[in-house]
């Protein structure tokens, strides 16, 4: 069975699929066929049903809920860090600043719009941003994925959408940034299959971090590498990344709240688990 699976081309998201990829999990009797596509397309091409496996920002999904189911495992989440805002060294932005954000249906932009919400709001790559910040083409923009580590020393951190995060939902959780939907027209049996194959890759790639690094690094996958790749994986792909936990669980719910009181979403999902693929299902058929 042939599953179209897209991810963005980040590290992060590299690194939690290729060891499918290079044939270190058991796929049964799936053939993976992955797309790479910058995360605010994958969010787009999610709205319009495109692919069976999509990678997608948490602040998406209320709106896609309906056709995806959302997947326990390939999760990012930021603790104590995340997306920042930056400006040029010194610069005072006023209340209407003009700002770049790296795409409408983005966790950050999300959080920005409702916490500026006079700043005047343009939408590009988020590879553009920092070019564009220098350049004065923008006051502002929130740099995401890799950039946050490794900026122009002419810039700033004006903002982080971590404490932007705090203050809004309380400050006792972790940032929900990205996670993985599956369409909810495969078959139950084989939607959980698939989750276990997926968890199992993210699994492997954790146990054999050092290794799958070397050889992403060495076949030109990512676009950091040695130590910045180290200190970026620690970060949005862990052990924290394999599966969902309780409190990520609750950071979801507490961002759909957020999103649903500033008038995101019509709909509000008061509990998100509901949304994930029932994998007890499984059991009670093997009984």
């Amino acid at each position: 069975m042939k599953i179209n699976l897209a991810h963005s081309p980040d590290a992060d998201d590299i690194f939690m699929y290729y060891a499918i990829a290079f044939g270190w999990v058991d796929t049964k009797d799936y053939e993976f066929l992955n797309t790479p596509l910058d995360i605010e397309t994958l969010n787009v091409e999610a709205l319009k049903g495109t692919f069976d496996i999509s990678a997608i920002s948490f602040a998406l999904y209320p709106k896609i809920k309906d056709d995806y189911a959302l997947l326990r495992t390939a999760v990012s989440f930021g603790d104590g860090y995340g997306p920042k805002l930056i400006k040029l060294k010194n610069k005072k932005l006023k209340k209407n600043f003009k700002v770049a954000l790296s795409g409408k249906h983005t966790t950050n932009a999300m959080l920005f719009r409702i916490y500026y919400p006079e700043a005047r709001i343009t939408y590009m790559d988020f590879l553009e941003i920092e070019n564009a910040v220098i350049k004065g083409e923008v006051d502002a923009g929130v740099l995401i994925h890799e950039s946050i580590l490794n900026f122009s020393d002419l810039l700033e951190v004006e903002k982080e959408i971590w404490d932007i995060w705090c203050e809004l939902s309380g400050g006792d959780l972790p940032l929900p940034l990205g996670g993985m939907a599956l369409r909810r027209s495969i078959p139950l049996n084989r939607a959980i299959e698939i989750e276990d194959i997926l968890i199992d890759g993210v699994k492997v790639a954790n146990d054999k971090k050092a290794e799958l690094s070397k050889k992403l690094e060495d076949e030109k996958l990512v676009r950091i590498d040695g130590k910045l790749l180290e200190r970026y994986l620690d970060m949005y792909a862990s052990n924290d990344s394999i599966t969902l936990s309780e409190l990520q669980l609750k950071a979801i719910n507490k961002l759909c709240e957020i999103g649903y009181k500033n008038g995101e979403y019509s709909f509000l999902i008061e509990n998100i688990s509901d949304y994930l693929i029932p994998s007890e299902y499984q059991n009670l058929r093997n009984n």
